[in-house]
């Protein structure tokens, strides 16, 4: 029989479900073999050190089939920190539209991110922060010539039900929904 307060179990109850946990997370929980080490990060003995997400910006990203990259910014290792990005978006964008070629020459000397980053985040999409549902992410630092030889840059969008990647022609419009993503020191 255990020692625990009704009243403490509904305590501990609200505040899982204030986190988010779910009765699946509740029953892994309970089956969890490490029960002794969460105890520790409770008390202070052990912290939690999260992994790593170091990206490879220096390799060649994903090409569309017909496509060709006509320039890719290598910026060698990307450790990802959504709190290290920002989203720029120019003037003219605030206001209507802005062309993509105006836009690319206006982001000149920023610190782009590449499609590497793109790419890894559409395999990780637990990583893409929650508050880009509805924009439409760019990734200035490849661009690349379609199989029709327009000059197009990729995004990341939110398509309803996951994530996707889309692309934007440098001789069309970039409105208010379109944000550059900039790494940030």
């Amino acid at each position: 029989m255990s020692t625990f307060s009704i009243g403490a179990l509904n305590q501990l109850a609200d505040a899982l479900e204030k986190t988010g946990f779910t009765t699946d997370d509740v029953t892994k929980l309970k089956q969890f073999g490490n029960l002794k080490g969460i105890k520790d990060i409770i008390t202070g003995r052990a912290g939690i050190a999260y992994p790593e997400h170091l990206i490879d910006c220096s390799t060649v990203p994903f090409i569309p089939e017909g496509w060709t990259c006509e320039t890719h910014q290598e910026s060698g290792l990307y450790k990802f920190n959504p709190a290290k990005i920002s989203l720029y978006q120019s003037k003219k964008q605030i206001k209507g539209t802005i062309e993509g070629n105006k836009l690319r020459r206006e982001l000149a000397g920023k610190s782009v991110l590449n499609a590497n980053v793109l790419d890894y985040l559409l395999a990780h999409p637990d990583l893409i922060p929650e508050e880009w549902k509805g924009k439409r992410i760019y990734f200035w630092g490849t661009i690349y010539r379609s199989s029709r030889g327009d000059l197009v840059v990729r995004c990341l969008r939110w398509g309803g039900s996951q994530w996707d990647w889309s692309c934007g022609w440098l001789d069309g419009g970039f409105s208010s929904g379109s944000f550059a993503v900039l790494a940030s020191s």
